[in-house]
């Protein structure tokens, strides 16, 4: 039987949590951001010449 952790699992939650969490708004934000972008620059681009 394996010994047990004297820090119990719950301990680092909230920041593994946290990591998890910035990770995936990078994950989505960044290409959304960039896709942003590229919509006002094509747009701009359309209605000003």
């Amino acid at each position: 039987m394996a010994p047990r952790s004297s820090t119990p699992a719950d301990a680092r939650g909230p920041r593994r949590r946290t990591a998890l969490t910035v990770l995936v708004w990078l994950w989505v934000g960044l290409p959304l951001a960039y896709g942003l972008y590229e919509l006002i620059d094509k747009a701009t681009q359309l209605f000003t010449n």
